[in-house]
């Protein structure tokens, strides 16, 4: 396997935070030799979120067995997800704010046919759904646990407990007609055929969309990580994923 350098699109202060808490993580648990210095752990698992470098790939350049690639990952990755915000962290966030946006997202995962709770009807293909929560400017406050693709978005918002949670913090939030029926808190376009809306409809229909756009910002800053763009690992370690994905990301923006 031929190796070449290659850049990472993350600030420096990414790699700063990684390898602090890794220090931590292995002063806490008595760690003693290990292959690789915790800067380097830390290099190695951003260049896997973010350029989604497979194991094989990772053990190539860092001259390291694809084992010890997937234990620090793997270890990175939790420790990573423990710092991810709560829903009630984030709803302490929230309710600093004029109102927050909802939205739901579809991780595709390489799953076949027979897994049939993991397929999306909506976006005709396997997935995890992954429920956010945003501020008014588009940045992302909270990413939910996964569930499976098949889940409708209001079933994972009950689920999650996220509708009750904004009611109780009195955070107004503006959400798709996916939502519709939430009740709550959340404010949903008027539903019908557009021609049958009357024109002061219509109009709020608009604006509500114009609000509602800025959530694909953090959407997209959630799949910048590559490894989000196609998840091949098992399903049960996904929300550590998404979670580790969140925390850095909250890092960089902050």
């Amino acid at each position: 396997m031929l190796v070449y350098p290659c850049g990472l699109d993350v600030s420096s202060r990414s790699l700063t935070f990684l390898a602090s808490r890794l220090r931590e993580h292995r002063r806490r648990i008595g760690s003693r030799w290990r292959r690789l210095p915790v800067g380097r752990q830390a290099l190695l698992v951003l260049a896997h979120l973010r350029n989604g470098a497979t194991y094989a790939q990772l053990a190539a350049g860092f001259e390291i067995g694809t084992s010890t690639v997937y234990r620090y990952i793997v270890e990175a990755i939790d420790v990573l997800a423990a710092l991810a915000p709560t829903l009630a962290e984030a709803m302490n966030t929230a309710s600093t704010k004029t109102f927050v946006i909802p939205d739901g997202t579809l991780l595709p995962i390489d799953r076949i046919a027979a897994d049939r709770p993991f397929y999306s009807g909506k976006h005709k293909k396997h997935g995890i759904n992954v429920q956010v929560l945003t501020d008014p400017a588009g940045r992302l406050l909270w990413a939910s646990p996964a569930l499976p693709g098949a889940v409708h978005d209001i079933k994972a918002a009950r689920t999650h407990g996220i509708i009750d949670a904004l009611a109780e913090a009195d955070v107004q939030c503006w959400a798709d007609k996916a939502y519709r029926g939430a009740g709550g808190t959340i404010r949903v376009p008027y539903w019908g055929p557009w021609e049958t809306l009357s024109a002061g409809q219509q109009a709020v229909n608009r604006s509500h969309a114009k609000i509602r756009a800025l959530v694909e910002q953090a959407m997209a800053a959630l799949k910048n990580w590559r490894l989000l763009r196609k998840l091949r690992c098992s399903t049960t370690r996904i929300t550590n994923l998404v979670q580790a994905v969140l925390t850095l990301h909250l890092t960089c923006s902050n």
